[in-house]
């Protein structure tokens, strides 16, 4: 039995379908709705997916020219993050037989295409990866990398990518002077479509190396934002996935997290640290003029057309570029209008893990690069 499934993010369809064709059907994939139409017409295929925002057709466009030509009575199910509910109308009043909203777990695709497909063997419906989640949008994560042979959590890689369609991770190794290159590239095997790695040949400290990330999927027309998250994953990747939710879901260009104690929230600091960090960031509301929380937690996820013009250019400071992205953000927009552009977002967990490259020397430090950044503004 044939199934066609449109959609326009590439790992969506490659998630489907290898989930699918291990359940014995036969999968035509199309990445636009023109595609798709042109599969329609040219295989008479027994179940149509189709997402209703795709290139060049939409999956609204799809559905009326199945229904219109049809020779017989074609299941059709929409899987779109379109969750209006005029839309959600519009598509059962065209006949489509199933509306799924994303993100949505892949068995319970399994389950509703099981559901309209008559004859299917329900037995080989759900195989090992069905626990994946079906994103309605798709994010890049930069994951900076020094010398992090030994500290590097792959298996928490690994797991995060085969559950999860949403997200594509692009590691920057940083000139390691060790073995971290290796273990990329370890990594990366057999995940070439969800992973992929910039290599900086000499150390150009954690700024270049976020720069050189976003730089490489920012102008990539199948990311629909980036972000980055430091590579000892003090903050999860749970954390990271609400931070996108709530950037897909609003107007705000940049969606940064915030490790402020509350209830609720575990959020640890060396003593040490924490009183550092309440010093520093002080001095950082003074530069900024604007009253953030926390502008140096290591996890934020922005549009792309921010990313593309707040990373265009090196930043002066190694550690700082937070800073120097919402001055900069400043300056391009206005005090005014910037400050409804940013979202700052409590973290449910952040923990500093051992091994850190920023000693409590490098803290101190940081307080002369403010000094440098404050004559700039």
């Amino acid at each position: 039995m044939k199934i066609l499934i449109a959609d326009d993010q590439p790992l969506v369809l490659k998630k489907i379908t290898h989930e699918l064709s291990s359940s014995g059907f036969l999968i035509l994939n199309a990445e636009n709705g023109q595609v798709a139409i042109d599969l329609y017409d040219e295989h008479q295929p027994d179940l149509v997916m189709v997402d209703l925002e795709m290139p060049l057709k939409s999956g609204f466009e799809v559905i009326e020219h199945i229904k219109a030509n049809q020779r017989v009575s074609t299941p059709i199910i929409v899987m779109s993050g379109n969750n209006e509910e005029s839309s959600v109308i519009d598509a059962f009043n065209l006949g489509v037989d199933d509306y799924v909203r994303k993100p949505v777990g892949l068995r319970e695709v399994c389950v509703r295409v099981k559901r309209l497909i008559a004859n299917v063997d329900s037995s080989r419906m759900v195989t090992g990866n069905s626990n994946a989640q079906i994103q309605a949008d798709y994010c890049g994560i930069v994951i900076p990398c020094y010398n992090e042979e030994e500290r590097l959590k792959t298996e928490e890689f690994q797991k995060f990518i085969v559950n999860t369609t949403g997200f594509h991770i692009c590691f920057v190794n940083d000139g390691s002077k060790d073995n971290t290159l290796a273990v990329l590239q370890e990594l990366r095997k057999g995940r070439e479509d969800y992973i992929s790695i910039v290599d900086c040949k000499q150390n150009g400290g954690k700024a270049e190396a976020v720069r050189q990330g976003i730089l490489s999927m920012a102008f990539n027309d199948q990311f629909d934002y980036v972000g980055y998250l430091d590579a000892d994953l003090s903050t999860n990747f749970s954390d990271f996935e609400d931070l996108t939710r709530t950037i897909s879901k609003t107007n705000y260009k940049i969606v940064s997290g915030s490790r402020i104690n509350r209830m609720g929230a575990n959020i640890a600091k060396e003593d040490s640290r924490a009183i550092i960090s309440v010093t520093i960031n002080k001095i950082i509301q003074k530069i900024l003029g604007m009253k953030f929380q926390d502008t140096q937690c290591g996890a934020k996820v922005m549009t792309k057309d921010v990313a593309q013009l707040m990373f265009a250019e090196p930043f002066d400071t190694r550690w700082l570029f937070d800073v120097e992205i919402f001055l900069r953000m400043k300056k391009h927009f206005g005090k005014d209008k910037v400050q409804n552009m940013i979202c700052e977002q409590p973290l449910k967990r952040w923990v500093h893990e051992d091994g850190s490259k920023l000693s409590m020397k490098d803290s101190f430090k940081i307080l002369w690069q403010l000094f440098q950044i404050a004559l700039k503004r």
